[in-house]
């Protein structure tokens, strides 16, 4: 090959979907072998690896041109090369063969989920779910769940100040969550206790994302029966529990410790130190989690392509899952190096936010 395919500088996306069946086989090799072992490779070790015969010299024109159209790029003075993170990307949207879970994972996963729904909290499910993810792909799992995932048992309105109350959610599983709650002008002690009594006949056993429904609902059915100021106090109540805010969503991670095996190199340790940091802060993982919670299916995010990670060149594969009634609640998932095992992560992530929609929705071991 004498000359270099110019395809790729004018369109790279054109030239990425012109790669001849050559191309692609080396610049497989030069992937997989990053992901196996998080090394460079040279044109050497590539020609012995690929199936057609092709020289040294050979493999390195072909070197040249992936690494003109952007797909692998020379770290250091190094003469191997890696991946890009385009490069990352067109191997995962393009070229991966996407495995599939073993029976045995299938069974690990659900028979430790099944057990989980029966005996416990929504939390102690997702956290088993976690364990088990983190453990079958050796990254960080995480989940982004709402804290209205609590069955409630009991609730009260507090007066603090003519236009100011504080309502005490109660749950089955003894947590108090207090939340201040703005009162219309003029609200009389009396309309505080019937909200209370109206809201008390209605809520027991039902998450918060359940009582809304059901609430706004019923509002409009007895009107008749309420007054006019108990119905904006329970409005006012409605409208403070709907507002999915970060502060009313958790993070879980399990499993941070994979994040430190495996580690190549001094600024791998930087890396990893910067993903910890971007962890404990929270608030960036929640946004970026939760714009997943807004597609269906895996998604796959790999190092700049999400802003939050793009210091410490992580990839994060996460999927959404739901409730009893189908609506998405949630999101799981892993968050690694870029050198994730994409074919084994992806399935892997998909079939426990399965699992834990089943759990939810009492399919599983109920």
């Amino acid at each position: 090959m004498a000359h270099h395919d110019p395809i790729g500088l004018i369109a790279p996306q054109a030239g990425l979907a012109q790669l001849n069946e050559r191309s692609r086989d080396i610049f497989r090799q030069i992937v997989e072998s990053y992901l196996a072992t998080g090394e460079p490779v040279g044109s050497r070790n590539v020609s012995r690896l690929i199936a057609l015969p092709l020289s040294p010299a050979s493999v390195r024109n072909v070197m040249s041109d992936l690494e003109q159209l952007g797909l692998i790029y020379a770290p250091h003075t190094s003469a191997g090369r890696l991946p890009t993170e385009l490069g990352l990307r067109f191997f995962v949207d393009a070229l991966m063969q996407i495995g599939d879970l073993t029976e045995a994972e299938r069974q690990s996963i659900q028979t430790q989920l099944a057990s989980v729904g029966r005996a416990q909290t929504v939390e102690a499910a997702l956290g088993e779910a976690l364990t088990r993810l983190s453990g079958l792909t050796r990254a960080a799992a995480v989940v982004l769940t709402p804290k209205s995932n609590a069955r409630l048992k009991h609730i009260e309105f507090v007066r603090l100040e003519p236009e100011k109350a504080l309502v005490v959610l109660v749950g089955e599983d003894g947590q108090v969550e207090n939340r201040v709650l703005a009162l219309p002008p003029g609200v009389p002690s009396s309309a505080l206790m019937e909200a209370t009594n109206f809201l008390n006949a209605r809520i027991r056993g039902r998450t918060l994302a359940e009582v809304r429904l059901e609430l706004e609902t019923a509002l409009t059915q007895s009107r008749a029966e309420l007054d006019q100021l108990t119905q904006k106090v329970i409005a006012a109540g409605i409208a403070s529990w709907s507002g999915g805010e970060s502060e009313d969503r958790q993070l879980i991670v399990r499993g941070h410790a994979n994040l430190l095996e495996d580690l190549h190199a001094l600024d791998d340790l930087e890396r990893i130190k910067s993903l910890f940091d971007d962890l404990e802060t929270k608030r960036g993982v929640i946004d970026l989690l939760g714009r997943a919670e807004r597609g269906e299916g895996v998604r796959i995010f790999i190092g700049s392509e999400n802003k939050l990670f793009s210091l410490s060149g992580s990839s994060t594969i996460i999927a959404p899952y739901s409730d009893a009634a189908g609506r998405i609640v949630g999101v799981l998932g892993v968050i690694g190096p870029t050198r994730l095992n994409y074919a084994r992560v992806i399935p892997a992530v998909d079939y426990a936010a399965r699992i834990v929609s089943k759990v939810l929705g009492g399919d599983l071991g109920g």
